[in-house]
């Protein structure tokens, strides 16, 4: 069978992010992609004007068939818009073997808006942290999660070592938030006190989809045998050529990542 890797997300109209950013990730990995659709939006690169969320028996639906037909060699986790949905998706997960897990905490929008209330936090939290290989938390999510300030390098160090010491198999937390002199610096946290840390140039633009695109990226490349490490390596330079090479497909400048040039 052709392995295949699943993104449990949502849905965005306007093609940048979310389920379509992820399979196309999948795609430009040469990774069959399946999807089950949490939520459904109307949003363009300007802006998202409505959230439908589908009846979490209907998720446990899509789920289930994936799982019955396909070779699923790991599971990517987007935008999980309720605590109800959260619940609804970790029981899903605990119904079939057990596989590499990646959770992108779709929390903050980009206008530094919550998109989670506290009840479905703490679901992520007790739920979904348990059964992760890899969190991918940018700075403003990775807050949240702790509950502190995040305002520097090292604070995002001990951000990804509390990420680990709460259960995951790794702690991948994004800096592009952080002011580091022209640079993202992304650092990774394992068990047992291993860092790596991945430093890419800042690009001068407005870009969507990036976070699930990283998140999408590991999970394939997790999915073809590599480590978290060398998986992490590889989607952080895939991101970063992806933005390089992105386009406007909007009357915004907002860029959309170009995945198939970033393959090539």
């Amino acid at each position: 069978m052709v392995p295949s890797v699943m993104t449990i997300a949502g849905s965005d109209s306007g093609g940048g992010a979310g389920i379509q950013a992820d399979l196309r990730t999948f795609a430009a990995h040469r990774i069959h992609g399946l999807c089950a659709i949490t939520a459904l939006t109307a949003q363009n690169t300007r802006t998202v004007s409505a959230v439908h969320v589908p009846d979490v028996h209907f998720l446990d639906e899509q789920i289930d068939a994936c799982f019955d037909d396909f070779d699923i060699r790991a599971v990517k986790l987007g935008m999980l818009a309720s605590a109800a949905v959260i619940h609804a998706v970790a029981d899903a997960l605990e119904r079939h073997p057990p596989i590499p897990l990646v959770l992108d905490p779709v929390m903050v929008a980009t206008s530094g808006a919550c998109l989670l209330d506290p009840d479905a936090l703490d679901a992520m939290r007790q739920r979904l942290l348990p059964l992760a290989s890899i969190i991918t938390p940018n700075i403003p999510e990775a807050e949240l999660l702790l509950g502190r300030p995040l305002r520097d390098e090292n604070d995002a160090l001990g951000a990804a070592r509390a990420l680990v010491a709460e259960g995951v198999r790794g702690a991948l937390v994004k800096g592009g938030h952080l002011d580091t002199r022209g640079s993202v610096v992304d650092i990774l946290a394992l068990p047992g006190g291993g860092i790596e840390r991945f430093e890419h140039a800042r690009l001068d633009l407005a870009a969507h989809g990036t976070g699930c695109t990283l998140a999408a990226a590991i999970a394939a490349n997790l999915a073809s045998g590599l480590s978290i490490t060398a998986a992490c390596a590889y989607a952080t330079d895939y991101v970063h050529r992806a933005l390089l090479l992105g386009y406007r497909p909007g009357r915004s400048a907002t860029v959309v990542l170009d995945h198939f040039g970033a393959a090539r």
